[in-house]
């Protein structure tokens, strides 16, 4: 059994990771770079390491450095937590390959769900349903022309290898298809170390609604409901909630049984995310699977009671999952909207001393904060500090706790989005659920 965990990570998910180590009796380890020293989780660890100065190619993408931290301290596992080496099969099966349990799925799961096409293909083949687009990979910018013309515009370039909003643009036509294939595909190269492409039909007015999975070993696999993640900039989330508002019984239930379909169509074993787009009568596609936990969890663990930390680690342990899927129920509901430092309005970062730092109380609140009075948020990393999670009794109540909360949060020294949150949540379209993943565009195209 499981007894130490390295985090692989840091920030918010590392304390999280922590929070529930310390709950189950398990020893962590943090690693850290130069320009997070002083960080919270550092302190909140059994054990922390310094792994690099703060560039990430030498710090947390340093899998060399990390898995010699990991020998050093004797762990039995590595929790990656997301982004950074969450979703490289590489280091996962070099934790395999070092008798280290790496908790998350086979290098093999999170191989086949990065190759955007291979998904594609394996969906196709498993009965779920896709967007219209390129069969395969697409090499060149006459394929990509020809390919255009036959689903129509716009379409989305996509990297094969990208996620999570990296390597893909919507172009509107063949003009800008051709200014853009080129470049995408180096940036591609760049960030994958691939730089094949493939197309899809842009789902218009379409939302982002996931659906959260879990298998264990035994091959028991089953949902924990879904979450709207649709309100994003440049395709990265500033708001989740669960469950989904203005969504019928009928495509939630095709769309968990897709979800269960897709991670069954890869011999799923732990925690796992399948995304789909959602057009205006409901149909709905395959977007991608993420292999780890999501940035949004906290909302799924607030309605069902669930652990995910806990069930990931629990299934690298080899254990079957405790509950089955008539045991799952929904409670409440359940809204998180994440802190950025940055500009609200020009949306540039915004590092800097936190001079002063007063959060929200309340039985209501959830917090996952990265920053504490008096540290400096550095221009290193992404620009999200913190995460509030509000639930309340129905969408309603939560978002009017939410706005309680908000006013009350006070954060000085450096510019946040908090001002944004504020002014989205209080417009009606929000209130009445009318979302779509051009949300945000149009809300600042208004202001």
């Amino acid at each position: 059994m499981i007894k130490k965990i390295l985090i692989a990570n840091r920030g918010e998910i590392a304390s999280r990771i922590i929070r529930t180590c310390k709950r189950l009796n398990i020893q962590t380890v943090a690693i850290y770079s130069e320009a997070d020293e002083h960080s919270p989780y550092v302190q909140e660890a059994d054990e922390s390491y310094l792994i690099g100065p703060p560039p990430v190619q030498q710090s947390y993408l340093n899998s060399d450095k990390i898995i010699e931290v990991a020998k050093q301290a004797k762990v039995d596992a590595i929790h990656p937590g997301y982004g950074f080496l969450s979703e490289s099969s590489e280091f996962a099966k070099r934790c395999y390959d070092e008798n280290i349990t790496f908790i998350g799925p086979t290098p093999e799961s999170i191989e086949q769900m990065g190759d955007k096409v291979f998904a594609r293909r394996l969906m196709v083949k498993s009965n779920v349903p896709v967007i219209p687009g390129s069969d395969g990979a697409v090499n060149t910018v006459d394929d990509a022309k020809t390919i255009a013309k036959k689903i129509g515009y716009p379409v989305m370039l996509k990297a094969a290898a990208g996620g999570g909003g990296v390597g893909m643009q919507i172009v509107a036509n063949e003009e800008a298809l051709i200014n853009t294939f080129s470049d995408l595909s180096k940036r591609a190269e760049t960030y994958f170390g691939n730089g094949t492409m493939f197309l899809e039909k842009v789902v218009e007015k379409a939302r982002h609604i996931e659906v959260q999975i879990v298998a264990d070993e035994q091959g028991h696999t089953v949902h924990l409901f879904d979450r709207e993640c649709s309100i994003q900039r440049r395709h990265q989330k500033v708001i989740e909630e669960a469950l989904a508002p203005n969504l019928s019984n009928k495509t939630r239930l095709a769309m968990y049984e897709a979800a269960i379909k897709a991670a069954k169509a890869i011999n799923y074993k732990s925690v796992g995310t399948v995304e789909f787009l959602v057009d205006k009568d409901e149909n709905f596609y395959f977007l991608e699977m993420n292999t780890r936990i999501q940035v949004e969890h906290p909302v799924t663990e607030q309605i069902t009671g669930i652990d995910l930390i806990e069930v990931q680690i629990n299934i690298a342990n080899g254990l079957s999952l405790s509950f089955d899927q008539e045991d799952i129920q929904h409670n409440n509901h359940s809204i998180e909207v994440r802190i950025y430092a940055e500009d609200p309005q020009t949306f540039f970062p915004s590092p800097g001393k936190v001079t002063s730092l007063k959060v929200p109380t309340g039985d209501y609140l959830r917090h996952e904060l990265t920053v504490n009075e008096g540290m400096t948020v550095t221009p290193f990393y992404d620009p999200m500090i913190g995460k509030l999670i509000v639930t309340g009794k129905d969408r309603q109540h939560t978002i009017a706790l939410l706005q309680e909360a908000l006013n009350e949060y006070d954060i000085a020294g450096i510019k946040t989005n908090i001002p944004l949150l504020k002014e989205i949540i209080a417009g009606q379209s929000f209130k009445n659920g009318n979302i779509s993943i051009s949300f945000l565009d149009e809300f600042n195209l208004k202001h």
